[in-house]
């Protein structure tokens, strides 16, 4: 089964999410801030993550820049998840790295199918 890292500095989000998930079979990992998110993955690399992109001092978008960095976690596929909905910012994210992108409010199945497709 797939292990999913899931970043969102909203506990009530991130809680969300990580039900969504874990009663879709996936191995569901936890971080609040991008920071934390680094050490997580420095732990246990992720096969996807899910990061939201506004979060304080280090926002989705960077995580990502910094991960398409390293050669270590460059191929992990990063699913953005994020209220922002504007075209110019789906564009955005793809350009630094984001694999795909669903928007907030997203239903169980928005969250598993973009999963499915990025892992398949």
């Amino acid at each position: 089964m797939k292990n999913i890292l899931i970043i969102d500095d909203i506990q009530s989000e991130l809680t969300l999410l990580k039900n969504y998930l874990t009663k879709a079979g996936y191995t569901v990992v936890t971080a609040t801030n991008g920071q934390e998110a680094l050490e997580k993955i420095s732990q246990k690399k992720p096969d996807v993550i899910v990061t939201d992109l506004m979060m304080p001092d280090m926002g989705g978008l960077d995580l990502c820049r910094k991960l398409k960095k390293q050669t270590d976690t460059v191929d992990i596929p990063i699913v953005a998840c994020s209220a922002k909905n504007r075209e110019v910012d789906k564009m955005w994210a793809f350009k630094q790295g984001v694999k795909a992108y669903v928007t907030k409010p997203c239903t169980q199945e928005d969250l598993v199918d973009v999963l499915q497709s990025v892992t398949a």
